[in-house]
């Protein structure tokens, strides 16, 4: 058996130790307790569970305290053999109590079986956690016993080990010192070679260099033509360019000024214009009769833009002065924004 298959044994022992003495304990406390409130004053009553529960707790210090001795191998002399079996017939007495004093052997037999169960599983348990602990021991003597023999056996090979990689290295000094005197042989022949060798690769080398340094010159000197030509296009692009960008600037501001002037003749001939109407329709004196509205109007604007009265601009178009009135007051009020937009646009 190895130690994975003693550990689960000694699971299932421990669980199965500890459930018995659990599921006792529990059937002791349900059946001892009306027995002790029977015979406890009623003001006591609640007293009742105590001694069953110090009873059980001594079984379970002796059944935990076994346990930790078995594992150590340990021996608690007589006193916890009292201990263990005081505690077992306290629990069997106090079970059966009730039933012996009411003279019913079927209650006595049915409420011994726990306390004899829990007896009976306290020392098997005790018997296997010892048996299994010599088993663990005499496995640790025989495992040590094992290891030392592999350990004697590996030195032993050690030792051979050892004595034959003396006599390799040995001989593998004198093989050394031969192919030491071997080869500085060849060295001094190999030294030799290359010597011959690195001067020819010295003159090579300072040829190939020579090759180079003429071939970077004349890469540089090309180098610098090309760079100077394309210095020379890139100038002559950027004078081309700005000329371009002159000539078109000149001919922007020509185009410009040409289109100012033209607006400037335009808005002159504009305004001789309205002039020249104006003055034909001031020029035309006082009506008779009332003039179509649109004319009057046109009549009436040119009075206002001239200077003239409401009475005189009333004669021209032969209209009432309070109808020229109001047009006159529209343009005053449409003539004071456009006089306030001057005035800012001079600021």
């Amino acid at each position: 058996m190895n130690s994975v298959q003693t550990r689960s044994a000694e699971k299932a022992l421990s669980g199965g130790t500890w459930l018995i003495v659990c599921g006792a304990m529990l059937y002791s406390i349900l059946t001892v307790t009306p027995l002790m409130a029977k015979h406890t004053a009623d003001e006591w009553d609640w007293t009742a569970p105590i001694l069953p529960l110090v009873v059980d707790a001594a079984v379970v210090i002796v059944v935990k305290l076994d346990d930790v001795l078995a594992r150590l191998g340990g021996d608690g002399g007589r006193w916890p053999v009292a201990l263990r079996w005081m505690t077992g017939l306290m629990t069997l007495a106090l079970n059966t109590a009730d039933s012996a004093l009411k003279k019913d052997p079927v209650g006595v037999a049915v409420h011994s079986v726990a306390p004899l169960l829990l007896i009976v599983t306290a020392e098997t348990s005790l018997a296997y956690r010892r048996a299994i602990a010599a088993a663990q021991m005499a496995l640790a003597a025989e495992q040590k016993a094992e290891h030392e023999k592999a350990a004697q056996a590996a030195q032993e090979r050690a030792e051979r080990a050892e004595r034959k990689a003396r006599e390799e290295r040995e001989q593998a000094r004198q093989e050394a010192r031969e192919e030491r005197e071997h080869a500085e042989k060849l060295a001094r022949e190999q030294r030799e070679h290359e010597a011959a060798l690195a001067r020819e690769k010295t003159e090579r080398e300072e040829r190939r260099l020579r090759q180079e340094r003429e071939d970077r010159e004349r890469a540089e000197a090309a180098e610098r033509e090309a760079r100077e030509r394309r210095e020379r296009e890139r100038e002559q692009r950027e004078q081309e360019r700005l000329r371009l960008e002159r000539e078109a600037a000149e001919r922007a501001e020509a185009e410009q000024l040409r289109r100012a002037e033209a607006a400037a003749r335009e808005q002159r001939e504009r305004a001789e214009r309205v002039e020249r109407e104006r003055a034909a329709l001031l020029e035309r004196g006082p009506v008779e009769d009332k003039l179509p509205e649109g004319e009057a109007r046109q009549v009436v604007a040119a009075a206002f833009a001239a200077g003239l009265t409401v009475r005189q601009a009333a004669e021209r178009c032969g209209w009432s002065t309070g109808w020229v009135n109001g047009l006159y007051s529209e343009h005053r009020k449409a003539a004071a924004p456009a006089g306030a937009e001057l005035a800012l646009a001079g600021q």
